[in-house]
Parts: C-alpha cells; structure tokens; sequence
C-alpha cells in the first residue's frame, strides 16, 4: 500500500509521465498523471492529492496561468518544472506561488528528494510556539491571518499575498529581530539551499516590501531591513492574536 502520499504529475510530455509515475511508485507514492490543465481539473474533482508536480509548458493554458488559479482556492504544494537556465521563470513561478522548482532535464531521484522536503515542510505542525501554532499574529499596524494566508492592514483592507509571500513573511514573523542569510530563508521557506548567484530571495523580499507599503497604511516604519554582508532583519514585535 503506497502511503507516503499521492503525486498528481501535469506535463505534456508522455515519456515524462510514464517516467515519473514508474519511480514515484516505486518509492511508495501514488501517483496520477495528466497531460493538460482540463485533465488536471478533472483529476482534482475527482480525488485528494497531497502535491502537485506541474509543467511551466503546457499546451492552451500554461503552468503560471495553472498555479495563479491553484493559489485562488487551494494550498497543495505545488513543485514546478521549468526550462534548463530560465531564472525569470523559476522566479515568476515562486512569486505566484509555487513551492519549488525544477529545471529540465532533471534527475528523477532529485525530484523524489524535493517531494519529500515540501511535504515534509506543509505537514509539520510545530509545538510550543505561540508565534508557530497562532491563527493571527499582529505586527506593527498589521495582521497576519495565517489560516487564510492574507494580511489586514490597520484600517481592515485585506491585501492578498502569494504562496511564496506568506511563506516568506511567516518566516520573518518566526524569526523576529533575527538576522537571516539569504541561504537561511531558502531552507526555511523552500528546503534548500542557495545556489550560487541565486537572488531569487532578493526579488521576494522586495515584492513582500511592497505589500507591507500599501499606500493607505499609516505606519511607514522600516519592517525588513537590509543588513549588509549578512542577510535582513525583521524589526517589529510579533503578538499572537488568536
């Protein structure tokens, strides 16, 4: 009986299908695989999955266009495949919410070791933190409702954030008044660590900033500090509300 956990795989790819299937049976999972974004709503309609492998390139709707509107109703991990060296890809991909990525072609092994890190990672549910276990958390003129992944600004606007955001604020409010390196934010909120040159935790921080400088918000105070040579720093007092 397979019980690490049912994959749903969207490629076009038939090879790749087949591929994948065959080895993540093989390490104990189930697994389906659909070609296109109609068979990947037909799948969801019609059983529970624990993670999503989905193709960037995919023929009528693309994988971005597929993961935004994942994002809009649903939380399921979501690891995306993307074209050998595309950085721009990887990194749209991440800011709309997908958990991880790989380039093609890749090692099915790797794939495997990426899985188990993602959910590993969605269904831990860490003890003895009130920051860690909170349904609300409150910060500056800010509230973080970790349940439904959005913020409320001081005057009750909801300004909605992506997959990657939550998790990258999530992780700030964990870590509060706490310098993290930019290695340390990849493992925490993707399990892994930077590859050399990889700034894709730069363009994140830089899109969370914007979020937390919504015009109507009164509170200008600096929230995310850059700290030169060592990574940023999340300045406010984080406060469990529910």
């Amino acid at each position: 009986m397979n019980t690490s956990g049912h994959i749903l795989i969207v490629d076009d790819d038939p090879e790749i299908r087949e591929l994948l299937c065959d080895y993540l049976i093989s390490q104990g999972y189930q697994a389906t695989a659909v070609a296109d974004g109609q068979a990947m709503r037909a799948a969801l309609a019609d059983a529970s999955f624990d993670l999503i492998v989905l193709d960037l390139m995919l023929p009528g709707e693309d994988g971005f266009t597929l993961c935004r509107e994942l994002r809009t109703e649903s939380t399921i991990p979501i690891i995306m495949l993307t074209a050998r060296g595309d950085d721009t890809d990887r990194i749209v991909g991440l800011e709309i919410g997908a958990d991880d990525y790989m380039p093609k072609p890749f090692n099915p092994r790797e794939l495997v070791a990426r899985i188990k890190v993602v959910l590993r990672r969605t269904r831990q549910s860490p003890e003895g933190n009130d920051v860690a276990t909170a349904h609300q958390l409150a910060f500056a003129d800010w509230t973080l409702d970790v349940d439904l992944r959005h913020l409320i600004a001081g005057d009750g606007v909801v300004v909605p954030l992506s997959g990657a955001e939550f998790k990258l604020l999530y992780t700030f409010l964990q870590n509060a008044q706490r310098i993290l390196s930019r290695d340390q934010l990849l493992n925490f909120t993707r399990g892994r660590d930077a590859a050399p040159f990889d700034r894709s935790i730069d363009v994140q921080v830089a899109r969370l900033r914007t979020r937390l400088n919504y015009e109507s918000h009164q509170d200008k105070t600096e929230l995310i500090k850059t700290v030169r040579g060592e990574g940023y720093l999340f300045t406010a007092t984080v406060k469990r509300v529910r």
